[in-house]
């Protein structure tokens, strides 16, 4: 067992470093040629071909970013690029320009980077709200003395969906990104009800294990309740502000019915069997500390003591072969790891015990509103030099009446036990905060990359962000049905149904609702994608499949419920790269990626 979790923990460390390592790769790379002076090579490379009137490239007046494939090399694609506003990212990075003027002669390299930029951008987001967004919410719940229950529905369901909840909400709030955040919530929650129950269903199932009844129809029933609304609206074609708020608070329905059956079946809880609304909590315990409680995806250190401690087993490694190495190995590994944490360290207030420092306190109360000033900043265009001159001067101004204090009444040896709601409030708006700018720059770069490859974004949406903002929900549900026993099986399951339920009602219900809301008084448009209603049969299907197989099989999950389950994925997913592949045309016209904001 010791050693099963020490060559985990190894081997999330070495993973670690390789982000890490491949961030400070990407981050030279980038300035050494963004941030060239302008009379460097690459600057006056890329003018001389935005200037070259001999190379021909397509109309530029659409508006639009779909004729950059009518370009023959890349050196057209990089005039169109800079005369085309409709290429403009979402994000903060242009990519496409990046990868076109900067990498145009060399695509591998392009490629390379913008797929090491993805993965370490999923893990960003995924270890935000794991090791911030979580613990904040965790430690508000405490403090508002939620039931476990309650806060399993709420708080903690918020944590476990905050990637999904905000890739959907940014791709809404994005213009030529809509359809991204529909596919990437439903393709989540089709993933996660297919593919992980029917793994979950081939590890368990010679157990023989069985699954409460009563709350596992609950939740399949109510999660297929939901997407028979989401069909009326995708039928129909338009919502309005006051039916996206009725969707919305359909998550209130269902917390009712949780804290009904809590009233009624206290002796469940006791149990910790068939309350299988408290997986959000158990499951995110188990993502972060993984099967065996090793860590996955750990930062330097959640605590001080860990962090010098990982620095002691390095240099203790190294010391076998030599004692000056024993610092320098340790002092190496740690500054490689500080560029994807200390960003976050800085901004995010944390009072935990275990992560407690007062300088980073004080620094990170200072810092915070400076930072949403930049972030307000950057999403308000229309705005003169004076007007900004006295938003950064508020910021700055806020900030070090917070960061003083902070610093006079804080110790420094212990966080406070005082005012802890200010604290937590702060810490959880930071999160917010952070995982919104990274699902914005992920959902950009999605984007970018079906230009790039000339793939539709509703199918990355559907396959990559769907399965990246996924995979935790995969580890950590097949973990808890493995290690778990009875209950943890039970928890597993119902976290397969529980997460998508919370991710369509909050996560696509309020995206539904600030879109609407800023087309008032006209309702808002939904895109007419033929292959949203193909995604939603298929998901319904699979639902439908395991609400009839598993009671057949005496509430047990099998291999014949999994190898359903699977088939029907393998299925759709062959279905949908046929028709990405033009071997197959799908049964309409696809409206245009931008309807929604029509």
């Amino acid at each position: 067992m010791a050693k099963s979790i020490s060559a985990a923990t190894q081997k999330a460390k070495v993973f670690l470093l390789f982000l890490n390592s491949s961030f400070l790769l990407l981050i030279l790379f980038l300035l050494t040629t963004c941030l060239h002076p302008p009379n460097s090579f690459l600057h006056q490379l890329a003018k001389a071909i935005i200037r070259d009137d001999s190379t021909e490239s397509p109309d530029v007046s659409t508006g639009d970013c779909n004729g950059l494939h009518r370009c023959e090399n890349y050196e057209a694609k990089c005039i169109y690029l800079a005369s085309q506003a409709g290429c403009d990212p979402e994000g903060y990075i242009n990519y496409l320009y990046l990868f076109y003027c900067f990498y145009g002669e060399y695509p591998v390299l392009g490629y390379t980077l913008l797929i090491l930029w993805l993965v370490l951008l999923f893990y960003l987001l995924g270890n935000t709200a794991a090791n911030y967004f979580c613990s904040n919410l965790e430690n508000l719940s405490r403090l508002l003395k939620l039931p476990p229950t309650i806060a399993g529905v709420t708080l903690l369901s918020l944590g476990n969906g905050a990637p999904d909840a905000f890739s959907g909400m940014v791709s809404f709030m994005g213009t030529g990104s809509n359809v991204i955040g529909l596919n990437s919530i439903l393709g989540g929650a089709f993933f996660v009800s297919c593919v992980v129950v029917g793994i979950i269903s081939f590890c368990i199932g010679p157990c023989e294990v069985s699954i409460d009844k009563w709350s596992f129809i609950r939740d399949v029933c109510f999660l297929l309740f939901v997407l028979l609304l989401l069909l009326a609206i995708i039928i129909i074609g338009k919502i309005n502000v006051w039916f996206a708020m009725a969707f919305t608070s359909l998550y209130l329905v269902y917390v009712l019915l949780v804290s009904i059956r809590h009233l009624v079946w206290k002796e469940d809880e006791e149990k910790a069997t068939f309350d299988g609304d408290k997986m959000n909590f158990l499951s995110f315990q188990t993502m972060e500390h993984g099967v065996l409680g090793a860590p996955l995806l750990e930062p330097i250190s959640t605590a001080k003591e860990g962090l010098w401690s990982n620095e002691h087993e390095t240099a203790e490694s190294c010391s076998k072969f030599n004692p000056f190495a024993s610092c320098c190995c340790g002092k190496i590994l740690y500054l490689l790891e500080l560029p994807l944490y200390l960003p976050r360290r800085l901004t995010i207030p944390d009072v935990s015990k275990e992560r407690w420092s007062k300088p980073i306190a004080v620094t990170s109360v200072t810092v915070a509103p400076i930072i949403l000033t930049a972030l307000w900043d950057s999403n308000w265009k229309e705005k003169s030099s004076e007007e900004r001159l006295v938003m950064y001067l508020f910021g700055g101004i806020v900030g070090m009446s917070l960061g003083i204090a902070a610093f006079v009444k804080t110790k420094k040896d212990r966080p406070p036990t005082r005012f802890l709601f200010p604290w937590l409030a702060g810490g959880f708006l930071m999160s917010v905060i952070w995982t919104y700018i990274i699902a914005q720059e992920l959902v950009s770069l999605l984007v970018s990359l079906g230009h790039v490859l000339d793939v539709s974004p509703s199918v990355l949406g559907l396959t990559v962000l769907a399965w990246g903002n996924s995979l935790g929900d995969l580890i950590a549900n097949v973990a808890v049905a493995l290690n778990g026993g009875p209950g943890g099986a039970q928890v597993a399951m119902s976290g397969c149904y529980g997460g998508p339920i919370f991710n369509t009602l909050v996560g696509l219900g309020l995206s539904l609702v600030f879109s609407s809301w800023t087309e008032l008084p006209s309702p808002m448009v939904i895109p007419g994608d033929p292959s949203l209603l193909q995604t939603l049969g298929f998901l319904i299907g699979g639902l439908l499949w395991a609400l009839v197989m598993l009671p057949k099989r005496g509430m047990k999950p099998d291999r014949v419920l999994g190898s359903g389950l699977l088939s029907i994925y393998l299925c759709f997913l062959i279905l949908r790269f046929a028709e990405s592949l033009g071997l197959l045309q799908p049964g309409g016209k696809t409206g245009p990626i931008g309807a929604i904001n029509s």
